[in-house]
């Protein structure tokens, strides 16, 4: 018998040109400060969406899941905003099957993104 063990990897997608309108926008040192605070919000959400889920805290999870969205459209996180409003679906349908996967994906994602955009940032105050 042969197991099969998938390691998916997800795509992320950076607007890179908000990112650059928020450079333009507030100055390399102002947008710098966004943009940290902004990534380290995302961390620490990420994790938490795994205790609440855990605790089976939906409603939590689910602003949780919203302020994600609100952070990744700020700084351009395409692919995380699409994730995290598949979590809301799943919670709003009550489907706890589809939302742990979706919230194993989101965390994927969330991680691949924040490498992608802090990567873009560098690139955006050069």
């Amino acid at each position: 018998m042969h197991v099969l063990q998938m390691n998916p990897v997800e795509k992320v997608r950076v607007d890179a040109a908000q990112l650059e309108a928020l450079y333009a926008q507030l100055g390399p040192a102002e947008a710098e400060d966004v943009l940290c605070r902004a990534l380290e919000d995302v961390a620490l959400r990420l994790g938490h969406c795994v205790s609440l889920f855990e605790q089976g805290s939906l409603a939590d999870l689910r602003k949780n899941a919203r302020t994600l969205i609100a952070v990744g459209d700020q700084i351009g996180m395409l692919a995380l905003n699409r994730v995290a409003t598949d979590v809301v679906g799943c919670i709003d349908r009550r489907d706890d099957v589809a939302l742990a996967a979706t919230l194993s994906r989101l965390l994927r994602v969330g991680e691949r993104s924040l490498c992608a955009v802090w990567n873009t940032g560098d690139n955006a105050i050069r």
